[in-house]
């Protein structure tokens, strides 16, 4: 009964948008934030970020911040890349429901995930991070806000250092009112300390950057594709999750993230084998093909940065 109750609210929400947005600055001209939260399935919210890279016209919304209405308190899942964007955040939470936010989860240590702490902190917010990614924002963290403030200027007024006051190792387990949340990282994947939030009873896992489809993933100098597949490949699949709301582009489904995440992954690996294989050179390997990705956001940007670091990552596998 649970399940048939779940698909016929479904059927009731709104429609989100059909398109990627890399080419719109602001989808929410009143607000900081780069588009409106919406109601996903019921409690669950997302304010879906731009795809494109951060700038000063979106804010530096450019990924997903998601919110949980328990019945006894809201749980947060990213602070956002700045004071301003978190309390943005916060003034939309406050006309859905007057819950207070109890909980933050940080789904890594990048700056679009921590760099809100501050406001947070300030409101007596718990926020709580896996071990790597508290580390990485303790290591980075200064370089992104300085990023940040470089390219966001006044938007970044207030926004400073604030570290999780929470770590936790594989798993941090919350049970709020009508809800059981599951912080888990799962393994290497995107980025150091990347976990994903999972809700059983829904079925839904809000993915952070363990999966992408609208827009191009990123390959950083530290992303280690082939363990981002076997984290993918096994406990990830393994939550046999029916809902997905990625780090960044609209929710979607396991098909959608697996096609453009697990699928590009294994396909550029492809490429990039077969260019060693015939003796292929760091500067050739930029131009190998990835045409059946060209239609997603921030190819331009990633493409070729990503093909050179793959080069350099496989070289020595």
């Amino acid at each position: 009964m649970k399940t048939l109750g779940l698909i016929l609210a479904l059927t009731a929400l709104p429609v989100l948008p059909a398109f990627a947005s890399e080419d719109i600055p602001d989808q929410y001209p009143a607000s900081m934030l780069y588009s409106k939260p919406v109601e996903f399935i019921p409690g669950v919210y997302s304010a879906i970020g731009a795809t494109a890279p951060p700038t000063y016209e979106n804010a530096g919304h450019n990924n997903n911040l998601s919110f949980i209405v328990t019945g006894d308190g809201v749980v947060v899942i990213n602070s956002g890349g700045s004071y301003q964007l978190a309390k943005a955040l916060h003034d939309e939470i406050k006309q859905v429901t007057d819950q207070p936010v109890k909980l933050v989860l940080n789904e890594n240590g990048q700056g679009h995930a921590m760099l809100g702490n501050t406001y947070w902190a300030e409101h007596g917010v718990k926020i709580v991070a896996q071990t790597e990614g508290a580390e990485a924002f303790a290591e980075e963290g200064l370089a992104s806000l300085r990023a940040a403030e470089s390219r966001l200027k006044d938007r970044a007024d207030g926004t400073d250092l604030t570290p999780p006051t929470e770590t936790f190792e594989d798993e941090y387990v919350v049970d709020m009112g009508d809800f059981h949340i599951e912080a888990l990282h799962l393994g290497p994947s995107h980025s150091p300390g990347d976990i994903v939030v999972w809700l059983p009873e829904q079925s839904l896992v809000i993915a952070g950057d363990m999966a992408f489809h609208e827009r191009m993933l990123p390959i950083f100098p530290d992303t280690l594709t082939d363990e981002w597949l076997e984290t993918w490949d096994g406990p990830f699949e393994a939550l046999g999750a029916t809902y997905v709301i990625p780090g960044h582009g609209h929710p979607t489904n396991m098909a959608q993230v697996r096609r453009y995440t697990k699928g590009y992954l294994e396909y550029l690996r492809g490429k990039i084998r077969d260019h060693l294989d015939a003796g292929g050179s760091l500067a050739d390997a930029y131009y190998v093909d990835q045409s059946p990705y060209a239609h997603l956001d921030t190819f331009e940007e990633l493409a070729t940065k990503n093909a050179g670091r793959l080069f350099e990552q496989m070289e020595f596998e």
